[in-house]
């Protein structure tokens, strides 16, 4: 079995309060998205006792919310009874997919990246104070790094979330060295379309490959990339 360098991300910043609660202000909802991404976060299938345990919801409660959930399809019971995440999910995914199209043009880019590079590459967009990826493919080396579609990560650490924090650029792009993860390291260069800053695009591995100084030798593919995504973008944009 090939081995990983996982991305546990102890940056994530909750929004959930001491009680349970997101802090959005809308109870109910709230509470039923913190039982649906404690599911998506879980390696396998949640019992009650595991969406208690990671939500602080009560048991009443989250028991309630799962089985409203459930009968929406949004959530769906194994074998065992334990919820797993329910396949309505899909249709809205691909309903959402089909509705942004930056996800759409930009992977031709970002797979001939991963293919020139051989190291895993993201896309990241800015969400508040944090960084999404929304896209993740993943290097063909057993040693490498993984990032999960849908992660949240903090921006001003590694060299994605600095430049969707606006750190100004010299070269065109930005590397990072075991800033967010012990051992990896990542080159990043921004997606611009006109003046506005829509994504990032990343390469990431581990230091033993990718070496104490990657921004030389991966900086100008990195910055190929991310073009080729931004004038892939804008021409999607045009009637």
């Amino acid at each position: 079995m090939g081995q990983t360098v996982s991305r546990p991300d102890p940056d994530h910043k909750s929004n959930v309060g001491g009680d349970g609660a997101a802090r959005s202000g809308v109870g109910v909802l709230d509470k039923a998205v913190l039982v649906l991404d404690a599911v998506a976060a879980a390696p396998a299938p949640c019992s009650l006792a595991d969406l208690v345990n990671t939500t602080r919801i009560s048991r009443a409660t989250a028991h309630r919310l799962a089985v409203a959930l459930e009968e929406h399809r949004l959530l769906r019971r194994t074998a065992d009874g334990r919820f797993a995440l329910g396949l309505k999910l899909v249709t809205l995914g691909r309903a959402s997919a089909a509705d942004w199209p930056l996800g759409q043009v930009a992977r031709p880019a970002l797979e001939a990246l991963r293919d020139a590079t051989g190291e895993s590459v993201q896309l990241y967009v800015r969400e508040g104070d944090q960084r999404v990826c929304v896209i993740s493919l993943h290097s063909g080396h057993e040693l490498r790094t993984i990032v999960d579609e849908g992660a949240r990560l903090p921006l001003g650490r590694g060299s994605a979330g600095r430049i969707l924090a606006a750190e100004p650029l010299t070269d065109g792009y930005l590397a990072s060295t075991g800033e967010r993860a012990p051992g990896v390291g990542s080159v990043s260069a921004p997606v611009r379309v006109g003046d506005d800053l829509i994504a990032a695009v990343g390469i990431s591995g581990p230091l033993g490959r990718l070496g104490d100084d990657p921004g030389p030798r991966f900086g100008p593919a990195v910055v190929a990339a991310a073009t080729a995504v931004a004038d892939a973008y804008a021409a999607s944009l045009t009637p």
